[in-house]
């Protein structure tokens, strides 16, 4: 694992400005300890030398005065670069990583519903969450001490060179040692991180899962369950942590002992040549005072490396989501996208011999699925209800995502045609013009936090009549009579406090006068578990949407809903064909 990842300063901008602060700061750094070094030996060697038999006993207090000053200024200056570093490296790292967790959902979304391997979405909920924190100790401690190994340990060898070369040898020799055991350390401790991040995805997915299905799960007197499971995880990323502990732990105390050793033998060499009066006293301290400055950024430097170990891991997961090519739609064939959103209003949806593989199995669905889906006119009375129909596993949901454009088909292609004329392939516009003129409630319906109000009007400006007419035509005025507060009350994210049924009011509610403004709706199994009350909820609500104008295109198991239809679409899946 490579101590410093080049793509990390090529896709975050914060992480460069940082590096080179840091290594501003680490060449402040360098000139003081080197000034400081020589301060403390001019102000104790005129001590020793005037104290010592032999001496005279006589100070030069006024020198001894200025160099005071100076090792004091020397001091308070590395203090102030330990303060900067710690301070503007905190700044920096939350700006890295809120780049590149940026970076990774919406690369994410790109992707797809239906991304490649490694990139599903708990994965990247727990890279986005959890992961790309560990990233703070590595740019925060390690990353500092990596360059000030970089240039406070040259630096300092140098100095010592001019004042002793036989010291500076040594240094030179035994310097490799450091870096010899951290790399064996380092490769130890990156397969431990790994392991590690890849047990906390897993908890992470598992609780994910979890707290999705709770619901069902308690609807059974299932909910006590997983918990075994999430046990197991849990003892799992425990042991992991552990393990990852104790070998930095070791390594850290290996280090240490090396680099004592280390510069214990300078010490050693530079005492006895004292004792035989081969080397001055003053510049004996200065590279006494130096020796530990020349192996204590690489000290540093393997103690922090365990720490930033699972950052680097998680940034190289990170990049190897960000690696994965996204589909943008400048494939051979596809048409320009336009400036303008196409018109909607009277134009045609075509399918054009669409397949998709299904993900864990061996089969097309749906498979090589044709048709021409008129869309409404906007008008009153002029709207149209298209039912997709299929058995379970046929790719109706599938089909859903290629229309919306979330979804590029295997094969085939999905394009509008509007009544002008013209073609206009709706993945090459997902999030844009067709995806601004769609309205989508799926199964389970995204709900925001806030008022009942808030989530219904979505933002929009809806008047008191228009919105009763919306809750009558959609049942919701039933559930407001239940609720504490009525259009006021509360509702926590993902439709905290509602029923599934009540969501589901409230979805369609919000389809109806939220985005009255898109002229296309799309449903997907909006009867599934819902009693005939709920069912005819739904019914209402479709024939509102027909009769102001609106395209309701509607995946339909009961018979009620393909009976309202204007066009049936049938969905299938066949064994796919062999390469």
């Amino acid at each position: 694992m490579r101590p410093l990842d080049p793509r990390l300063l090529r896709q975050a901008r914060a992480a460069r400005s940082y590096v080179l602060l840091t290594t501003a700061l680490g060449v402040a750094s360098a000139a003081l300890v080197v000034v400081q070094a020589f301060a403390i030996a001019f102000v104790l060697g005129p001590v020793v030398i005037a104290t010592s038999p032999g001496g005279d006993g006589v100070v030069d207090q006024s020198g001894t005065a200025r160099w005071l000053a100076v090792l004091a200024a020397a001091a308070a200056g590395r203090a102030l670069v330990a303060w900067a570093q710690e301070r503007f490296g905190r700044r920096a790292a939350t700006a890295v990583v809120a780049d590149l967790r940026e970076q990774v959902v919406d690369h994410a979304v790109a992707l797809g519903p239906r991304p490649p391997a490694g990139a599903t979405p708990s994965d990247v909920a727990t890279l986005a969450t959890r992961g790309l924190d560990d990233l703070q100790p590595y740019l925060v401690r390690f990353l500092p001490q990596l360059l000030l190994t970089a240039l406070v340990t040259p630096a300092t060898v140098l100095v010592v060179l001019g004042l002793d070369w036989v010291s500076a040898l040594i240094a030179v020799v035994t310097l490799p040692l450091v870096p010899f055991f951290m790399w064996l350390v380092g490769t130890m401790t990156a397969g431990t991180s790994e392991r590690r991040l890849a047990t906390v995805e897993r908890l992470g997915s598992q609780v994910l899962d979890l707290i999705a299905g709770l619901p069902t799960l308690r609807a059974f007197g299932r909910e006590v369950g997983p918990a075994a499971r999430v046990r197991s995880l849990g003892e799992s990323s425990r042991r992991a942590t552990m393990g990852t502990l104790r070998v930095a732990f070791l390594s850290g105390a290996v280090l240490e002992l090396l680099t004592t050793l280390c510069v214990a033998i300078i010490a050693v060499g530079v005492g006895l040549r004292l004792v035989h009066g081969g080397m001055e006293l003053v510049p004996a301290i200065a590279v006494l005072v130096l020796a530990p400055e020349i192996f204590l950024p690489l000290r540093r430097v393997g103690s922090e490396f365990h720490a930033s170990t699972d950052g680097l891991a998680a940034t190289h997961r990170a990049f190897a989501v960000l690696d994965l090519p996204a589909d943008d739609g400048s494939r051979p064939g596809a048409d320009r996208e336009p400036e303008t959103a196409p018109a909607v209003e009277g134009a045609t949806l075509v399918l054009d011999d669409v397949s998709v593989r299904a993900p864990g199995r061996d089969v097309d669905a749906p498979a090589h699925l044709s048709a021409r889906l008129a869309l409404g006119t906007g008008l009153a009375g002029g709207g149209r209800v298209v039912a997709l129909r299929g058995p379970s596993g046929a790719g109706k949901s599938t089909l859903v995502l290629l229309l919306l454009g979330l979804l590029r088909p295997d094969r085939g292609r999905v394009v509008l045609e509007p009544a002008a004329g013209g073609r206009t392939d709706v993945a090459d516009r997902a999030g844009r013009g067709w995806w601004d003129q769609v309205v989508w409630v799926p199964q389970r319906p995204a709900i925001g936090p806030g008022t009942v109000r808030e989530v219904v009007t979505d933002g929009h400006d809806v008047d008191a009549a228009a919105l009763a007419e919306a809750a009558r035509t959609t049942g919701l005025d039933t559930v407001l009579d239940d609720l504490p507060h009525g259009w006021g009350t509360a509702v926590g994210l993902g439709g905290a406090g509602l029923s599934v049924g009540q969501r589901q009011r409230v979805a369609l509610a919000r389809a109806l006068v939220g985005a009255a403004d898109r002229p296309v709706v799309v449903l997907d199994e909006p009867t599934a578990h819902l009693d005939a009350r709920g069912e005819q909820v739904v019914l209402d609500t479709v024939r509102a949407w027909r009769a102001a104008g609106r395209t309701v295109i509607v995946v339909a198991h009961r018979t009620s809903l393909l009976e309202l239809a204007d066009q049936v679409v049938d969905v299938e899946a066949k064994e796919a064909a062999r390469a």
